[in-house]
C-alpha cells in the first residue's frame, strides 16, 4: 500500500492549489524533493546535476550561478556582485558579496557631473560574485569546488544555443556598448550579436573558469586574472588597483526581517534595497489589506502607495552599512514610524510622497532546495545590461557598473567615496514561518525587485497563491511620482480603477519589455517536499526529482 501522509496544515495548503488559473500565462508548478529554479534551462539543469551526484542545495545553486555568467551575459558575469540567504537546516545565514569602490575614488574625481557614470571604466567597482562562490562552497558545500564548474566549462568550450529572450537583450546591449573596451571581441561575432538559436562559443571563458576553479578564486583576486583586469584598468586611466582586488572580502551579514500575516520576510541588510520591501510590508500591516481580494483595485492601490514610501526612504537613506550613522536599519523599520507613514495613505487618492523622517526628535537569480531541508536564495548581477560594457580581452570577463549606484549629493549617506559599497538593487528573498523555512525566492530586475518581493510575499502568503500562479500574475511597477507601469495583460477593471484614483498608468507588453522582472521561487510543502515556480517572462525552468 502506498504511503500517504497529509496533516491538517497540508490539507489546508493543498486546498489552495487551485487549478482555476485565471491569468493569461499558464504553467504548472513543479513539485519534487529536490528543486532548482533559474531563468535559464541550462543553468537549472547544471544545478540539478549537482544534486543528482550527491551534492546539496549550495552546490546546485553555485553550479547554476557559474553557468549563468556564460549563458546570460546580459544579466551577470564573472565581474558581477552577489548576495545569498541560506537555510542550513537549523538557522538562516546572509552573505553580502558586493564589492567596494576603488580606494582612489573621491567626490572630486566626479566633480562637475550630475550623476555617476552609468557605463565605462568609471562605473566599475570590485566584483564580488566569485568570492561568494568560494565562501558558500567552503562553508556549506559538499562537492569539490572544481566540480561545480564542469557544466560551465563544457558549455563554454562546446558552445550553447542562445535563447530568444537573451538574444533580444544581447542585441539591446550591443547597441549600447559596441566599441567599449573589450566588448566587441568578447560578445560580437562578425560584428554582430548572436541571434536566437545560434551557437555561441567562449573558449577564453572556459580557461578562465578553470583558473578560478583550480585556485578557489585566488587567481581572480590576487593572481593572473586580477593582473589582467588591473592592466586593462590602467590602460584606460581607471582607478582600480591590484590592492583594491586583493583587499576585497565578502561578509556573513545575517538578515533583517519584518513580520506580516504570520510569516517573516527576510532580506540582506543595507547596502541593498531589500529594506524597502520590509518597510512596505510594515506600512501595510497598519492598513486593511488583509480584508481585500488579491486582484482588487483597493489592494493594488495600497501596495503601490506603500512601496512608493519604502522607495523614497531607501533611496534617500540606504548606503553601505558602515556609512549610515544618521539613520539606520532600526530607524527605518521602527513600527511607530511605519504606522505614521501608513497614516499618510489616502485610500481614495494616489499621492506623490516625499522622504519621511524616521527620527522625529538589474540580474539573475537562483533558488535551490534539497531533500535534507537546505534552501538557498542566491542572486548575482552586473546591474545594467552587460554592466559597464567593459570586458577584459582574452578572458570572457566583463565588469559590473555598480558605481552608478552612488550618489553625488554630499548630504547623502550614499555619497561616493573610496572603499565603500554603493546602494545595491539586487536582493535575495527568504520567507520564514512559525515552524521554519517557507520559501526561497527572488524577483530579478533593478527597481522591480523590492516591489516584486512585496507582491510575491503577499500573493503566496496572504492570498495563498502557489508559486507558479504568483509568478504568472500580471505585475505593476512604480516608476516615479504618480507614474505606474502595468503589464498589458492586467485586468482593465484594475487599471481603470487605479487611474480613477489618480495613478498615472502606462502599459508595457510582457513580451517586449523586461521591466517587470523575473521571479523564481521554491516553497516548502507541509509534506516535506517543495513546490516551485519560474517566471514566464524569462526563458527559465524549474526542475527537480
Amino acid at each position: 500500500m502506498a504511503d500517504f501522509h497529509c496533516d491538517f496544515r497540508g490539507i489546508e495548503f493543498m486546498k489552495r492549489l487551485s487549478t482555476d488559473h485565471h491569468y493569461p500565462s499558464r504553467r504548472s508548478p513543479l513539485m519534487a524533493d529536490n528543486a532548482v529554479a533559474t531563468s535559464h534551462p541550462l543553468a537549472a539543469q547544471a544545478g540539478l546535476s549537482m544534486l543528482a551526484k550527491g551534492g546539496n542545495a549550495v552546490d546546485a545553486a553555485l553550479a547554476a550561478a557559474v553557468v549563468l555568467t556564460l549563458v546570460e551575459p546580459t544579466g551577470c558575469g564573472l565581474g558581477s556582485d552577489a548576495f545569498a540567504i541560506l537555510w542550513d537546516g537549523k538557522e538562516l545565514h546572509g552573505l553580502n558579496a558586493s564589492g567596494r569602490s576603488p580606494a582612489a575614488w573621491t567626490a572630486e574625481r566626479f566633480a562637475g557631473l550630475d550623476d555617476m557614470p552609468v557605463a565605462g571604466w568609471e562605473s566599475v567597482t570590485v566584483p564580488g560574485a566569485v568570492s561568494s562562490w568560494v565562501a558558500l562552497s567552503e562553508r556549506f558545500g559538499k562537492l569539490p569546488f572544481a566540480e561545480l564548474f564542469e557544466p560551465a566549462i563544457r558549455y563554454a568550450t562546446k558552445g550553447f544555443e542562445v535563447t530568444p529572450k537573451i538574444a533580444e537583450l544581447w542585441a539591446v546591449g550591443a547597441r549600447a556598448h559596441r566599441g567599449r573596451p573589450g566588448f566587441d571581441e568578447t560578445f560580437l561575432r562578425d560584428g554582430r550579436p548572436p541571434q536566437a538559436g545560434e551557437r555561441f562559443v567562449q573558449p577564453d571563458m572556459a580557461v578562465t573558469f578553470a583558473k578560478i576553479a583550480e585556485s578557489k578564486g585566488r587567481a581572480f583576486y590576487e593572481g593572473e586574472l586580477a593582473e589582467r583586469i588591473v592592466a586593462e584598468a590602467k590602460k584606460h586611466g581607471a582607478a582600480l588597483s591590484l590592492d583594491d582586488m586583493a583587499s576585497h572580502r565578502c561578509d556573513w551579514c545575517g538578515t533583517i526581517s519584518r513580520g506580516f500575516a504570520g510569516v517573516e520576510l527576510h532580506e540582506i541588510p543595507p547596502n541593498g534595497q531589500g529594506i524597502a520591501a520590509l518597510m512596505a510590508l510594515g506600512i501595510l500591516e497598519h492598513t486593511n489589506i488583509r480584508d481585500l481580494d488579491v486582484d482588487s483595485v483597493e489592494a493594488a492601490h495600497l501596495q503601490i502607495e506603500a512601496i512608493k514610501m519604502g522607495f523614497r526612504d531607501s533611496w534617500h537613506f540606504v548606503a553601505d552599512l558602515d556609512f549610515m550613522p544618521s539613520v539606520g536599519v532600526k530607524d527605518l523599520l521602527d513600527d511607530a514610524y511605519l504606522a505614521r507613514r501608513a497614516a499618510e495613505i489616502d485610500p481614495a487618492k494616489a499621492k506623490d510622497f516625499g522622504v519621511g523622517a524616521p527620527k522625529l526628535g538589474g540580474t539573475v537569480y537562483v533558488s535551490a532546495a534539497d531533500e535534507d531541508g537546505m534552501m538557498v536564495s542566491f542572486i548575482q548581477s552586473n546591474y545594467k545590461g552587460f554592466g559597464s560594457g567593459v570586458a577584459i580581452p582574452g578572458t570572457g570577463i566583463h565588469l559590473q557598473n555598480r558605481g552608478y549606484g552612488f550618489s553625488l549629493d554630499p548630504r547623502s549617506q550614499n555619497h561616493v567615496a573610496g572603499r565603500k559599497r554603493p546602494f545595491h538593487t539586487i536582493i535575495p528573498g527568504f520567507i520564514m514561518g512559525p515552524d521554519g523555512p517557507l520559501a526561497s525566492f527572488g524577483v530579478m530586475g533593478g527597481p522591480m525587485q523590492a516591489q516584486g518581493h512585496m507582491q510575491m510575499t503577499l500573493r503566496t502568503q496572504l492570498w495563498g497563491q502557489d508559486p507558479q500562479m504568483a509568478a504568472d500574475a500580471p505585475r505593476w511597477r512604480v516608476v516615479d511620482g504618480l507614474s505606474v507601469a502595468c503589464e498589458e495583460t492586467m485586468d482593465p477593471a484594475i487599471t481603470d480603477g487605479l487611474r480613477a484614483l489618480g495613478h498615472e498608468i502606462t502599459f508595457e507588453s510582457p513580451d517586449s519589455s523586461f521591466g517587470f522582472g523575473g521571479a523564481q521561487i521554491i516553497q516548502r510543502l507541509p509534506s516535506g517536499g517543495y513546490i516551485a515556480g519560474t517566471d514566464p517572462r524569462k526563458d527559465g525552468a524549474a526542475v527537480g526529482f
